[in-house]
């Protein structure tokens, strides 16, 4: 256990941060017609929580690691293996992960590698005999540190925060890019045609003649678009079509 001392002393190195964001894009209650659309800023905002998750196979690591953070105020999790890790249904919140490198059973790479198809999650390596090649392996796959015990606690601090930092930075950007995608979808056939060949460099009058329709009618649909995207400027709508990966779709000219 951690004394009062270090205790105060820890607290004063990473004070616990309280931020607020939005959840997951799936909490998002967004509402997206042609001629309107609901803001996702109005979605009420709630306090965040983070959660450090621990897995390693010896208890008195995972006593210590417990300690220090559940000090510095942070949710713990803790596991003795990678595959009760893997098996247990997290909570969709700001979250980190530290796990062992060398444990029986399924060992951390794997691990790393199980969870790199399903989720974003930033890991943090620890090992009492680590490797070269193993923390290359590690740092490859996205690893955000890899430390070796016994492990100093300013050093996993920092890492902890560094981590929950990037989470809380995947988060926003996967909520801004649903919130994206939903104004897209709002988006009728037509300007979902135009929208890619202007993004692309054309202009009007050639992606009129793309189409079959008349300039005029491009320079129509460009408003709505921009409008529907909450775009401000045309360097703002290239930016957004490119954010959507939108590819131009060839089409025989004809007239509508």
């Amino acid at each position: 256990m951690v004394d009062p001392v270090s205790r105060a002393r820890i607290c004063a190195i990473s004070p616990r941060r309280r931020l607020t964001m939005l959840r997951s894009p799936a909490d998002l209650r967004v509402l997206g017609a042609e001629g309107a659309f609901t803001r996702p800023a109005e979605v009420a905002m709630e306090p965040i929580k983070e959660t450090v998750y621990i897995v390693d196979d010896d208890p008195r690591v995972r006593e210590a690691l417990s300690s220090l953070l559940r000090a510095t105020g942070k949710s713990v999790r803790i596991f003795t293996s990678g595959k009760d890790f893997l098996d247990f249904q997290r909570e969709d919140s700001c979250a980190c992960l530290i796990l062992d490198l060398k444990m029986p059973g399924l060992g951390g790479l794997e691990v790393q590698r199980s969870i790199a198809s399903e989720t974003s999650i930033p890991v943090i390596f620890i090992t009492g005999r680590g490797d070269i090649p193993s923390t290359v392996t590690a740092m490859k796959g996205g690893a955000i540190d890899f430390l070796t015990k016994p492990i100093d606690e300013s050093a996993l601090l920092a890492s902890i925060e560094k981590a929950l930092q990037q989470d809380r930075a995947n988060r926003k950007d996967a909520i801004e890019q649903a919130r994206l995608v939903t104004r897209y979808e709002s988006l009728t056939p037509r300007e979902r045609e135009v929208l890619p060949l202007l993004a692309n460099g054309f202009l009007n009058k050639q992606a009129a003649f793309e189409l079959g329709i008349t300039e005029y009618t491009v320079q129509i649909h460009r408003g709505h678009i921009m409008r529907k995207l909450k775009a401000d400027s045309f360097a703002t709508l290239v930016k957004l079509a490119a954010k959507l990966r939108l590819e131009p779709t060839r089409t025989a000219n004809r007239n509508t």
